[in-house]
């Protein structure tokens, strides 16, 4: 149940964001840019460091929906997204997303533990400095979202079918697609 009244029985963020939807709808263009807008990182990256970061926070929402929306842009890859989540050095993915993810849960824990050599290895496997940019902000922003929907105690359904079909429409429609609320 929710620390405030939201205006239908909506789970996780898009609740919490229907509760106030200016702000709502400015996390909502937040997240399309973060994972949807230019980058050198692709969709599928971009949603696996938010599945990650979600993970490694303990947040069951976002991490429920962000692993779909990756495994979905991943072509269903689900066993690499829970590889990367269980431990992203041991997962079968490029060196240079092993030392982006690596960046990230540096980010997540203390951001100020990210440094100069962990730029290097990144750079070194072949990320820009857009991937290193687009890695910290995604991971930084995903804190943000985390807090926002455990602080609020948002609705966390308990079945995976409904975060399949969540990441299923995130990885077709985005952020903002038309027609219905916003979600993150």
């Amino acid at each position: 149940m929710p620390h405030i009244a939201v205006p239908a029985p909506v789970p996780g963020i898009r609740g919490l964001m229907a509760a106030k939807p200016a702000s709502g709808r400015r996390l909502s263009e937040l997240a399309e840019q973060l994972l949807r807008g230019p980058s050198s990182l692709t969709v599928a990256e971009r949603e696996l460091i938010a599945a990650y970061v979600s993970y490694l926070n303990g947040t069951p929402y976002c991490t429920g929906s962000h692993t779909a929306a990756a495994a979905h842009a991943l072509g269903g890859d689900y066993a690499l997204v829970r590889a990367v989540q269980r431990d992203p050095a041991t997962a079968s993915v490029s060196e240079r997303m092993r030392a982006l993810l690596a960046i990230a849960g540096k980010v997540r824990g203390n951001a100020r533990a990210v440094t100069e050599q962990d730029i290097a290895v990144a750079r070194a496997a072949g990320a820009d400095d857009e991937a290193v940019h687009d890695t910290v902000l995604v991971a930084a922003a995903f804190c943000m979202f985390n807090r926002y929907v455990d602080g609020l105690a948002a609705i966390t359904p308990e079945d995976p079918e409904v975060y399949d079909g969540i990441g299923a429409t995130l990885v077709a429609d985005g952020y903002l697609p038309q027609g219905r609320p916003s979600s993150v």
